[in-house]
């Protein structure tokens, strides 16, 4: 089901119970972390219902469905809670049937979330930059610093030698790692992709895949989004709905 449809704030009645045969996602039309999910409910072809919640203006209930308050949180039709992105992610590869998104041998298993151990300190460092640009300050040593972790990753792809980050053919670290790397506009970090040739050609595969293509926003309205989204917008999380 297409997440298109208008946030849920505070106020709103909680939706009532998930219909039989599908899964409920709490998700954010603009949340990178949101997308993972949406990333892998679409490349397993689980049938699911998206609630969108807005993030400014949290309803009372979604702390029940969710208690960090954040998104993405699963709901299944007999009442189960799932939250957190990574956990969300590899719970509904391993309930669902279909293409195995993890590898199945431990050791793959481990270096793929070794990865992401690194990725993490890359979002970290983009982040650092976002919010240096929104207070008007300096970010060239922040950039330097986000370089550094950035090179690390490219450095890791090139030693495994393979077009993705799971090996040669795309699977759940690819759909991990995506999500901040279509908004490295909206981060001021797009120019370091040409530093980054091995990573340039993974993102240019990825851009070709299916599902991508399925949960991909324009980086126009990206950037416009983050705009009122900084200006404190309550309406910002339905940016660009008619």
């Amino acid at each position: 089901m297409s997440g298109s449809q208008r946030s849920l704030a505070k106020g709103c009645p909680a939706p009532g119970p998930v219909p039989e045969g599908l899964i409920r996602v709490y998700s954010m039309r603009f949340c990178p972390y949101a997308q993972r999910a949406r990333l892998v409910l679409a490349a397993k072809g689980i049938k699911h219902e998206v609630i969108n919640i807005n993030l400014k203006s949290k309803p009372e209930w979604f702390f029940e469905k969710s208690p960090f308050g954040v998104v993405p949180s699963l709901e299944t039709s007999d009442g189960k809670i799932i939250y957190e992105s990574p956990i969300v992610c590899d719970y509904l590869d391993e309930a669902y049937p279909g293409k195995k998104l993890t590898p199945a041998d431990p050791y793959k298993k481990a270096q793929e979330k070794i990865l992401l151990e690194h990725f993490s300190q890359v979002t970290t460092a983009m982040y650092k930059i976002m919010f240096a640009k929104k207070d008007n300050q300096d970010t060239t040593e922040l950039k330097a610093q986000f370089f550094e972790k950035f090179k690390k990753l490219e450095e890791l792809l090139t030693k495994k030698n393979t077009p993705y980050f799971g090996g040669e053919s795309l699977s759940m670290i690819d759909y991990m790692i995506w999500p901040w790397i279509e908004r490295f506009n909206i981060f001021d970090v797009l120019e370091y992709l040409e530093k980054a040739p091995r990573i340039n050609a993974w993102r240019s595969l990825m851009l070709q895949d299916p599902v991508v293509k399925d949960t991909f926003t324009d980086p126009e309205v990206l950037s416009n989004f983050i705009k009122l989204y900084f200006q404190d917008s309550v309406d910002a999380v339905d940016y660009g709905l008619d």
